[in-house]
This record gives C-alpha cells, sequence and structure tokens, in this order.
C-alpha cells in the first residue's frame, strides 16, 4: 500500500533590517542544518502545546536541495512567498521534478517549510522551531531526508520520506503474484 502526505506550513516572515547575511555555503552550510535539527530530533521538542518524541535523524537529499533552490530563487525571481509556484505547481510536483520520486516505494511523503529575511541559519531555524506547523515537520519520524536552500532572502526546506517494500514483497513484484496500485 502506497501513502501520499502532503505536508503545508504556516509562513514565517521577518523584514530584513539591512543587517549582514551571516550564512555559510557548501558542505558547511548542509552540516550546520543537520546539526541544528538533528540535535533537536534526538531530544524531542514540544511543537505549540504538543509533545513530539524523539525521531532519527534526518540525512542530507540532493534532489530535494535541488527542489528546495529552485523554489527559492523561483519566489524571489517572481516576487512572491508561497508553497504554491505562480506557474500552479505545488510541493509535490517541484519535488518530484527534481527527481526525489515515489515510484518503487511503499510509503512516500513530502513536506516544505519556507521562511523570508532571516540572516543566518540559527535565526530561520529557531524560528521554524519556534513555529508549530514548522516544528512538526522537522520532528515529523516518517520524515527520513531533507534538503535546505537559501536564496537572497527566501529560505525554503524540502522534506522527503519514502519507505522500500521489503526483500519479500520485492519478489512477489518481480514475478507478477503482487502488483502496485498507486492511491492518492
Amino acid at each position: 500500500m502506497r501513502f501520499l502526505i502532503l505536508t503545508l506550513s504556516v509562513f514565517l516572515f521577518s523584514v530584513s533590517t539591512g543587517a549582514k547575511q551571516d550564512i555559510p555555503s557548501g558542505n558547511k552550510f548542509k552540516k550546520e542544518f543537520l546539526e541544528r535539527i538533528n540535535k533537536v530530533r534526538q531530544k524531542g521538542c514540544n511543537c505549540g502545546r504538543q509533545y513530539m518524541k524523539p525521531a532519527p535523524p534526518l540525512v542530507w537529499n540532493e534532489q530535494l536541495e535541488d527542489a528546495a533552490m529552485g523554489h527559492a530563487k523561483d519566489m524571489y525571481k517572481k516576487s512572491y512567498f508561497s508553497h504554491d509556484s505562480k506557474d500552479g505547481r505545488k510541493i509535490v510536483d517541484r519535488i518530484e521534478a527534481a527527481g526525489y520520486g515515489r515510484k518503487g516505494f511503499r510509503t512516500y511523503q513530502v513536506g516544505e517549510n519556507i521562511a523570508q529575511g532571516q540572516l543566518s541559519i540559527e535565526e530561520v531555524t529557531d524560528g521554524w522551531f519556534k513555529s508549530e506547523g514548522h516544528c512538526y515537520n522537522l520532528m515529523q519520524p516518517g520524515f527520513k531526508e531533507i534538503g535546505v536552500a537559501w536564496y537572497n532572502t527566501y529560505w525554503v526546506q524540502d522534506f522527503g520520506g519514502r519507505e522500500e517494500f521489503s526483500d519479500e514483497v520485492k519478489k512477489l513484484i518481480k514475478s507478477g503474484k503482487a502488483r502496485i496500485i498507486e492511491r492518492e
């Protein structure tokens, strides 16, 4: 059985004060995000009034990063702030277009956090953890992978979670004794 879970979060917006942005690049960017998020996931936390149990650590996924960067650039270039692209694409559309697909997986779920104007990874991460909806995405145990992008003043954090079929089920599918039926 396949599941598709789309998670939307509330917006997090702050006005830039013109202060210098302190955003590392490359591996430092990835490492800082993963350390900050996984430290909280390891302990568990309150997302609003709901306690979220500890969750397994997230790992970086380049396809999710590509989807996040594409959306951050698009929002900047077209001057908007939304989970829905101006051309009508939704989160799942952008993530699948970046290569993070569902075919061949038992379960599949994606989600997204967006923000604008924060000046550092610390500031945007702290804000997301203080926002109930964003925090819920960050602590969702079904999310296994993450990709984050920053472009100009826009932050996009894309989440994914996929589980493969067991070896036994894979053999049944390959032999034709079982088949995959997609449901949304």
